[in-house]
């Protein structure tokens, strides 16, 4: 779909379209130095280093956390835990280690000091804008929302591809011979296979048509996703400018990735994009303070981290964004029953078949990203939410 496929006056379609070209571009263009970053990043890992993301911003935040976890804790089964953190400029440019992959979210001074110092220590960097990053990965778009999804769906495909490196642990220059990351359930048969790999550019380029396969299907399931929850997304948006507009707040949750990505909603209400002139907005976001968090599940059950939160902050003129790749958290669930106790809207994005929040209507508004692909689902979702977030402010245009 081009940017011109959509007729002006379907909003949607014109949002999806600017998506898809935008998507279609980046990913062509940058597929090969993504495959070859995954093979250096694989190096690097393998002599024992560790993914350090950092940024400033509340938004480039949110992506911070979420590489963090998705490396650290893997939710496909067969890839490896790697050792990642997710912290600040300042912190980066303290705890970085010569071995270390150093990726930067966002620009200005804080984010450039911080890749300075990880390049001078012998980090690979990485960066998403120009901030003198040996890698710098720019989305072709100027609009914000459009890049932090490119942005997510890169570090997702970063994440997911660099294990196949694993897998020829023969390509894998400068490791200890003993390496950090074992090649696999099968090392104890084969141990020396993978030793004597020598073709890499065969690898690069399976690599390489898979970036461009997954990129495509996460176009495909963002078009799905907004197209099948129309009538949802736009009765949610009414539905949140409503209360907002009444001096409500939305209050955001999720698990894992899925906090993350409640997160990235908190700041785009809080923080809206410049030259819009849209309102800051109240939001709240549940899985923002630890110590709260590790209270309520050491104390209670972690089935009671977010109806505990619901009870303390939520309202009549408030409303409740959930967010579960499953559908059947037991403590977005919970979350989301209280919420309805207490008067609050409540908005639900959902993948697999929507689980038990689709199925038994656990939601006022329920966006449901049919794919069983935890990757895709998230990206769909952001998609969602920020079109949803433009419908809040603009309805009519």
């Amino acid at each position: 779909m081009s940017a011109h496929a959509a007729a002006p006056a379907d909003r949607l379609g014109t949002l999806l379209a600017a998506r898809t070209d935008a998507g279609g571009r980046y990913f062509a263009a940058e597929a090969d130095g993504l495959a070859r970053l995954c093979h250096r990043m694989a190096e690097r890992f393998a002599r024992g280093g560790r993914l350090v993301a950092f940024g400033a911003s509340a938004a480039d935040r949110s992506d911070v956390r979420h590489v963090a976890v998705e490396f650290v804790h893997p939710v496909i089964v067969g890839k490896r835990a790697l050792p990642a953190l997710g912290i600040g400029p300042a912190e980066a440019a303290l705890l970085a280690e010569p071995e270390d992959i150093a990726i930067g979210f966002g620009s200005g001074p804080e984010v450039a000091g911080a890749v300075a110092a990880a390049r001078a220590r012998g980090c690979l960097t990485l960066a998403f804008a120009p901030v003198g990053a040996e890698w710098e990965l720019t989305p072709p778009t100027g609009d914000p929302f459009v890049g932090q999804e490119l942005v997510e769906t890169t570090y997702h495909v970063l994440w997911e591809l660099v294990h196949v490196f694993f897998e020829h642990r023969g390509l894998l220059a400068g490791r200890d011979a003993r390496g950090t990351h074992d090649a696999g359930a099968s090392s104890f048969l084969y141990p020396f296979l993978a030793e004597q790999e020598s073709d890499l550019e065969a690898v690069l380029a399976d690599v390489r048509a898979s970036i461009v396969a997954k990129a495509d299907d996460t176009a495909a399931l963002r078009i799905q996703t907004v197209r099948d929850g129309r009538a949802a997304l736009e009765a949610a948006a009414a539905a949140l400018r409503a209360r907002l507009d009444a001096g409500g707040a939305l209050i955001a949750l999720g698990n894992g990735g899925s906090a993350t990505d409640a997160m990235d909603a908190v700041a785009d209400l809080r923080h809206p994009p410049p030259g819009r002139g849209w309102p800051a907005r109240r939001a709240i976001d549940l899985t923002e303070d630890s110590a709260i968090i590790t209270a309520i599940a050491n104390d209670v059950g972690t089935e009671a981290i977010f109806a505990r939160q619901v009870i303390a902050y939520g309202g009549e003129r408030d409303a409740l964004l959930a967010l579960s790749t499953s559908g059947n958290s037991i403590n977005v669930i919970a979350a989301l029953a209280e919420a309805r106790r207490r008067g609050l809207a409540t908005l639900a994005f959902v993948g697999y078949d929507g689980g038990r929040i689709a199925g038994e209507a656990l939601a006022d508004h329920v966006v449901v990203s049919r794919s069983e692909h935890i990757p895709r689902i998230q990206e769909a979702q952001a998609t969602a939410w920020h079109v949803l977030r433009e419908l809040i402010e603009e309805p009519s245009r």
